[in-house]
């Protein structure tokens, strides 16, 4: 069971025990004894290592870039061998893999506070956040009312990796009405499998893939 430093997010309470198993992998970001992800999902040993099986059972039948690796007698969820040097390839910018999860959950929860960053990632994050600062793809900002900082995403972020906020707004704003031609005729229906132009920037799956 957690203990009361390293009490269970509500988030994970919400999930089936082997997605439990899949996000606690995915935010810290290193392999982790059975016992570790026990006590982290809140769960007894024995129903770890069964959500556990079921997760690397659904893993091997999946057709995607990533699989849970056994090292000894810790787990992570990795890259396949092979695809690390392609990965690395499409990425826009200069940043490890682990500085590039740590900036995906950032961005996934838009503002964190340090402290719980540390908390999800583990004591690596400090190293990953002076990165991600001396890059400018975050801005830190000094809780008003505690020790920690607020972390949130850079104009820099948005730059490299999505469209801007004015960008969306102009891009849902209605265009201005013109003067209407005499008879005109009524548009056709293009249906639903007619293209509808771009699509917004990248979605929180998109982060978790490139991650």
């Amino acid at each position: 069971m957690p203990s009361d430093d390293q009490a269970m997010p509500p988030s994970l309470e919400r999930l089936s025990l082997p997605a439990r198993m899949e996000a606690i992998l995915y935010l810290k970001g290193r392999p982790l004894s059975l016992g570790e992800l026990a006590e982290i999902a809140g769960v007894e040993r024995d129903a770890a290592e069964l959500g556990l099986i079921t997760l690397m059972a659904d893993y091997a039948h999946r057709d995607t870039a990533l699989e849970i690796r056994q090292e000894g007698q810790r787990y992570s969820l990795q890259l396949r061998d092979g695809l690390a040097d392609l990965v690395q390839n499409l990425l826009p910018v200069d940043l490890s893999t682990a500085a590039l999860r740590t900036l995906a959950t950032i961005a996934l929860k838009k503002r964190v506070l340090q402290s719980e960053l540390v908390e999800l990632r583990g004591s690596g994050a400090y190293d990953h956040i002076k990165e991600l600062l001396a890059q400018n793809f975050i801005d830190r900002k000094r809780q008003s009312d505690g020790r920690s900082f607020w972390l949130s995403l850079s104009e820099k972020f948005h730059r490299t990796f999505a469209v801007s906020t004015e960008e969306l707004l102009a891009a849902r704003r209605p265009p201005a009405p013109g003067p209407e031609p005499l008879r005109a005729a009524p548009e056709p229906d293009p249906g639903p499998g007619a293209p509808t132009g771009s699509g917004p920037g990248p979605t929180a799956d998109d982060w978790e893939q490139a991650a």
